[in-house]
């Protein structure tokens, strides 16, 4: 016993940068897979399947909610825990943004490229126009094909404003968590799907809870049911421009590895390692992550790495 005592444990320090490695790998995959900057593709078709997923439980939820075959809750929830696990199994790809808003605001935070914003986009609409499609060869075009509409006894402009009210939330959930500032990795995903949630839960009956144009273009494309759309596009995109103004007020201008890595991903070369060298000194203590370093009026200088 007093030999085991007596044996120091090893520093964190010597084993860090090996496990650091091996949770990478286990995360995002193989480097010779995913490093290669050229590999649009790969991006674009993570936003396809994304979308496609989300919309087929926001909008197939809606349709079984409207023939009386599952409770609002259900119908809420599904869209939440479906992207929580999208986020989870391919967030790295591509950042999983699956939302215009979301490409939108972080291009406008510096950590989404904007030669890539316009394939996300189109990408992300044909996502969701493929899920309606689905849902129109099962169930045929009934109850709007799950579309988002401002509910029963509520106008448009009040339908309006709970859409820029919810997306300036969701919003301001996706780009804190994706913050350098929280470093908390993958556990984002919990407070994503979790926002999706309970948004809806409470807020369902007065406008749907979109929070993404994309969403909504699929039901209303496929069903021929335009009514009201202005609120789902103007809604969101003014929700995140609010989001993007409140992130730079509670954590400055974006752009670090961390940042970039969660709205871009990680197939660009060298930002994956970018990511973890960041997150790894963060968690040391050795650098104060962006957007949080002290004044030089406010004391002692930031740690420098």
């Amino acid at each position: 016993m007093s030999g085991i005592s007596d044996q120091q444990p090893p520093t964190l320090t010597a084993h860090d940068p090996e496990r650091a490695h091996h949770i990478l790998m286990l995360e995002f995959g193989s480097r010779t897979q995913f490093d290669d900057s050229g590999l649009e593709y790969r991006r674009l078709f993570s936003e396809l399947l994304g979308t496609f997923f989300l919309v087929l439980a926001a909008a197939g939820g809606g349709i079984l909610h409207a023939q009386g075959q599952i409770s609002l809750a259900a119908a809420v929830v599904a869209p939440g825990l479906m992207v929580l696990g999208i986020i989870l199994f391919m967030g790295a790809i591509s950042g999983a943004h699956l939302n215009p808003a979301v490409s939108l605001a972080f291009a406008v935070r510096g950590d989404f490229p904007w030669k890539r914003v316009l394939g996300y986009i189109i990408t992300q609409l044909l996502g969701a126009t493929l899920a309606c499609l689905f849902l129109l060869a099962v169930f045929g075009n009934i109850q709007h094909l799950g579309a988002t509409l401002p509910g029963p006894g509520y106008h448009d402009w009040q339908a309006f404003l709970m859409e820029i009210a919810l997306t300036g939330g969701l919003l301001s959930v996706i780009l804190g968590t994706a913050s350098a500032a929280q470093n908390v990795g993958a556990i984002g995903a919990l407070g994503v799907g979790g926002y999706i949630a309970l948004a809806g839960l409470w807020a369902a009956p007065v406008s749907g809870t979109s929070m993404n144009p994309a969403r909504s273009f699929g039901p209303a494309l496929v069903s021929g049911d335009w009514h009201g759309y202005w609120v789902y596009v103007a809604g969101p995109l003014i929700g995140a421009a609010i989001a993007v103004g409140c992130a730079v007020i509670l954590r400055g201008r974006g752009g670090d590895p961390i940042s970039h890595a969660a709205g871009s991903g990680v197939l660009t070369a060298g930002r994956q390692e970018e990511k973890a060298k960041l997150s790894r000194e963060i968690g040391e203590g050795k650098v104060v992550p962006p957007g949080l370093e002290q004044t030089p009026a406010s004391g002692d200088p930031p740690n420098a790495s």
